[in-house]
């Protein structure tokens, strides 16, 4: 087992994190046990789910961890997971929820639709963590300190968004799909931080830096995997953005900051965009329309 600079206690915490096979994901599962916590991880292939669990439970024997199966890119696989959430904290005796991170992401480089007819990348980074965060807004209000962290990117920097081809781009660009993502993860969690009005769950946008995934690998070209290896060397171990997950999902003090965008467990300021309230009211609707809240 590695040994933390840290030692957060999230004993008594039970925590969801999606995209937990490998990465941030798999770092932030592992980071979250040895602190103690109560861990459901989601990955979208079985295989890799019981070999990340293996993983952990090789470095924290004992740790209570479980992992579930969902396509997050499919509107009715993040309810169906909402539901499974659920019942697993039925099942355990558990009456909310404390921390939801909001990791999985893709980076798609030719335009794709998912079957709901919506472009995969703002489809994955952002219409999911928006959909599931609110399905399982219930449990999460039943916890007075919860936490909801969504991983952005400093991407979302010299970015717009247009509303009005959120589903489908006009004219597509990959780097261009992920930056537009990104900075919707902001604009989400800063929106449901002005619905809650002070009250659980607080928000968290993540700025994780450059770092060494494979997420620009998976379905790719040859020219986008190569750029992405290039870029992959220079970035620093997943275990780093982690830390920062652990820290805002566990500090006390940062629930009561009003600072929405942290970079090395420390409040960055994102772009000015991304600090646009009206802006987030609207992606709220839009979001909201492309997934029905109210169809369950």
């Amino acid at each position: 087992m590695k040994p933390m600079e840290k030692k957060f206690d999230l004993v008594g915490k039970t925590a969801v994190i999606t995209g937990a096979t490998s990465g941030i994901g798999f770092e932030t599962a592992l980071e979250f046990c040895q602190c103690g916590a109560t861990v459901i991880g989601v990955g979208r292939d079985a295989q890799r789910c019981e070999q990340a669990k293996t993983r952990i439970l090789s470095q924290v024997p004992g740790a209570a961890l479980q992992y579930v199966v969902a396509d997050l890119s499919r509107q009715r696989e993040v309810r169906r997971l909402a539901n499974e959430i659920e019942a697993i904290l039925h099942q355990q005796g558990v009456t909310g929820l404390d921390i939801l991170v909001n990791n999985a992401g893709t980076f798609v480089d030719k335009l794709t639709l998912t079957e709901d007819g919506i472009e995969t990348t703002i489809a994955v980074n952002h219409l999911a963590p928006f959909l599931l965060t609110n399905l399982l807004l219930p449990l999460l209000s039943a916890r007075p300190d919860s936490r909801v962290i969504t991983v952005s990117s400093s991407s979302h920097y010299r970015t717009w968004i247009n509303l009005a081809h959120l589903r489908k781009p006009l004219i597509y660009n990959s780097l261009w799909a992920y930056k537009v993502s990104k900075l919707a993860n902001v604009l989400f969690s800063a929106e449901l931080n002005h619905r809650q009005q002070g009250h659980a769950p607080h928000a968290f946008a993540v700025d994780p830096g450059l770092v060494n995934t494979d997420i620009g690998l998976k379905g790719t070209g040859v020219l986008a995997s190569f750029i992405w290896r290039k870029r992959q060397s220079a970035g620093v171990d997943p275990s780093v953005p982690a830390a920062t997950i652990l820290f805002v999902a566990s500090n006390p003090e940062a629930a009561k900051s009003n600072e929405v965008y942290w970079y090395l467990s420390t409040p960055r300021q994102p772009s000015r965009t991304a600090l646009d309230a009206a802006l987030a009211t609207r992606l709220w609707q839009e979001s909201s329309r492309l997934c029905p809240l109210n169809d369950q």
